[in-house]
């Protein structure tokens, strides 16, 4: 007999966000805008892209991956974001023209990590960040692709951030504690993940998300959030318990790997306009006044 594994954050997650069901509001309601603001920007839909990393060439095709999902958040103007490439890579995404955050990860070098944020400003990043929830491996600290990670207090990130004049954000906050951290170390934006389930039995984001929201309350820290958003049902979902927007990962990659950007559009296309569908058929117009009202919780 095969059994589930229980502490499986992933599985946590997904069944967490199924339970959650709609309410229709149909007298009076109109068809849906999905266009959003974010950092000061206009965006065309609250879903922006992963911050993947270590995406080659698939196929025969020319561009990497990375290239290929950049092209098409440029093209379908949502926020790009990319995760450990080295600078050379990353001057060709943001060669793209895709508004694009750097997110470097927590390197043990950490004259590694300021070059790469610094190299990200002068280059033309729309932000830069750090991805915190890849600190630590089942030794100690993780080593991936060879580089070693290090633990990261709340004075070294408030040096990054100090160290520039783009908006910082942080990955990998699962709790208000951390949140909260962020807010006083003026980190302007936050991404809610468990990072696809690295820690067991980790809380689904949905779960944290209306505690960190209401946290948050009062501060200027916008809220992203991932892991497993698949749907506009899991963009809505997102937004009214507490996200500005939502990053769509592993969802996008089997049509990032066989159409490339047009996959991509096509995919991230589907999304918004399920997303749209869902917003009108529970009454909310525009993006920045879903709430969860139409929300109903079966768990």
């Amino acid at each position: 007999m095969r059994y589930e594994r229980t502490d499986d954050a992933n599985i946590i997650n997904e069944r967490y966000m199924d339970s959650i069901l709609f309410e229709e509001r149909l007298i009076g309601s109109v068809a849906a805008d999905t266009e959003t603001e974010f950092l000061g920007e206009r965006f065309s839909m609250p879903i922006f892209m992963p911050a993947f990393s270590h995406l080659n060439n698939f196929g025969s095709r020319e561009l990497t991956g990375l290239e290929e999902y950049s092209l098409a958040a440029k093209e379908l103007n949502v926020l790009n974001f990319v995760g450990m490439v080295e600078n050379d890579m990353f001057e060709k995404i943001v060669g793209t023209g895709a508004k694009t955050v750097r997110i470097v990860k927590p390197y043990a070098d950490n004259g590694k990590v300021r070059d790469q944020m610094q190299f990200a400003e002068s280059h033309g990043a729309f932000g830069i960040g750090m991805d915190i929830d890849h600190i630590f491996g089942s030794n100690g600290y993780d080593v991936c692709m060879g580089e070693k990670m290090t633990a990261q207090s709340a004075d070294m990130l408030s040096s990054y951030v100090e160290s520039s004049k783009l908006p910082f954000i942080v990955k990998g906050v699962l709790s208000v504690r951390d949140a909260l951290l962020c807010a006083d170390i003026g980190v302007k934006a936050i991404i809610v993940s468990h990072h696809h389930g690295r820690l067991p039995y980790a809380v689904p984001p949905m779960i944290i998300l209306p505690e960190i929201k209401e946290a948050l309350k009062g501060k200027d820290v916008r809220i992203i959030v991932d892991c497993g958003i698949a749907s506009g049902s899991d963009v809505y979902k997102a937004i009214a318990l507490g996200a500005d927007a939502a990053a769509v990962g592993r969802a996008m990659l089997p049509t990032l790997e066989k159409d490339g950007t047009d996959g991509v559009k096509a995919c991230f296309g589907q999304i918004r306009d399920e997303l749209r569908y869902v917003m009108s058929f529970t009454g909310f117009s525009k993006v920045s006044d879903i709430d969860d009202s139409a929300l109903r919780f079966t768990r």
